[in-house]
């Protein structure tokens, strides 16, 4: 399955925050989930599940909760982390000088076909290799 778009942890933990001081973020969350065609990858999904369920997240769900939005993502374009995926991190990394696991990500967008990664925590408009990452929540 390809998607357009890869979406990062940050995305899925504002589109179910119930903060008040997020609900803006929340809001362009939930809309960029429901109205592109977005898939994620299986460090996501773990990432999502750990930090959704955290003690030091203000707003934090059951592991039961997280669990069962991870299950319905799962429906969506999932890049596992095979070998593949994990070379061409590899690769990213020593190119463009980030963590292995932003290359991961990176990587994992590239294998499903994604152009664009929507995430905060990487530089906004940067280019790696033809996936470019858009922080959705600049003005």
């Amino acid at each position: 399955m390809n998607a357009e778009v890869f979406v990062d942890t940050n995305i899925f933990l504002y589109a179910i925050s119930d903060r008040a001081e997020e609900q803006v973020k929340a809001g362009l969350a939930r809309e960029l989930l429901l109205t592109q065609s977005w898939g994620w990858s299986v460090q996501v999904a773990g990432e999502f599940f750990v930090t959704a369920t955290s003690s030091k997240r203000p707003f934090r769900l059951s592991p039961y909760q997280a669990a069962e939005y991870v299950k319905i993502w799962l429906n969506y374009p999932t890049a596992s982390l095979g070998p593949s995926t994990v070379l061409r991190a590899l690769e990213i990394q020593q190119r463009f000088q980030v963590n292995y696991w932003d290359a991961a990500i990176i990587a994992a967008a590239a294998e499903l076909g994604c152009h664009t990664i929507y995430t905060e925590d990487l530089s906004h408009n940067q280019d790696y290799n033809g996936v470019t990452v858009m922080n959705p929540f600049l003005s």
